[in-house]
């Protein structure tokens, strides 16, 4: 008998949502990725909005391990602020929606 098996059972599960029942910062990260590599950009960022500037920040490591970059410092810590307020903002709203009455 042959398994057919996708990318998404090999995902991994997320602890906080099965200990606590409720997601965490990442949660949607995965399923995001999984979406972009099959070409849904509009909806890779409304599973998980800080796809796109990590995807940023990771392109700027990368970039900076081969080219020497001016500011380097000052440009990762920027990126780094960016990616923590869109997912504090995103866990946010994800909070308000969860308790809204």
């Amino acid at each position: 008998m042959i398994f057919e098996r996708t990318m998404e059972d090999y995902f991994l599960p997320c602890l906080n949502k099965q200990i606590f029942g409720m997601e965490c910062y990442g949660c949607g990260g995965q399923r995001a990725a999984m979406l972009l590599l099959h070409g849904h950009f509009k909806e890779a960022f409304f599973m998980f909005p800080a796809i796109y500037s990590l995807l940023m920040l990771l392109f700027f490591l990368v970039l900076n391990l081969f080219i020497r970059i001016k500011n380097e410092f000052k440009i990762k810590m920027l990126l780094i602020y960016i990616n923590v307020a869109v997912i504090f903002i995103n866990y946010s709203i994800k909070l308000y929606h969860l308790y809204q009455i």
